[in-house]
């Protein structure tokens, strides 16, 4: 009887251990889902603002218009980085797109403070406000993504989370462009 008794508990002990890393392994997984899904949240608010500021960009390019007509070449690129947004589908594709509509933003804001009267203007100025909230809401937006993106990338490369890492992707980061590093420049 002894023999099977210490069988039994062999057995047992098996068994425990085994339940332990399998809840182990479910917790690690659980773990990358939840950071998984916080990437995704974080991206869908990102998607959210700049979509805000897509719906503010033709009344501000028509308002600026009619003051300027001769900066044609300025407002057809915002229309072309615009519609080129809209036409993004993956992450990298909307973030690479953004960075352009960004810079070709920066240029008519350039193009804007040859107008005095335009600055001075009740609609432009009502846009304009909009779309710096628009462009500081997208600015936050861009950090908490990169902050869920930092934390899902980091946790899927530390062990024992490597483990259960291979059905998550590596999250990409929002980063600013090399022509955002220059201000642009104004002149009169």
């Amino acid at each position: 009887m002894k023999t099977s008794y210490k069988v039994l508990i062999v057995i047992g002990i098996v068994v425990v251990l085994a339940l332990v890393v399998a809840s182990q392994f479910i917790g690690w997984k659980n773990r990358l889902v939840s950071l998984d899904e916080n990437t995704k949240t974080q991206w869908a608010q990102v998607e959210s603002q700049l979509q805000r500021r897509l719906d503010l960009i033709p009344n501000l390019v028509e308002t600026v218009k009619g003051y300027a007509k001769h900066e044609e070449s300025v407002l057809t690129e915002v229309t072309k980085a615009r519609a080129s947004v809209a036409g993004a589908n993956t992450p990298s594709e909307k973030m690479a797109t953004n960075n352009q509509l960004t810079s070709a933003l920066s240029r008519l804001l350039v193009v804007v403070e040859r107008y005095p009267d335009l600055k001075a203007n009740q609609n432009f100025l009502a846009l304009q406000d909009e779309l710096a909230g628009t462009e500081n809401r997208i600015s936050v937006a861009r950090q908490r993504y990169n902050e869920a993106a930092r934390a899902l990338n980091a946790t899927r490369r530390m062990f024992p989370y490597s483990l259960v890492a291979g059905t998550f992707k590596e999250a990409p980061y929002f980063e600013a462009t090399a022509e955002a590093k220059e201000a642009p420049k104004v002149k009169f």
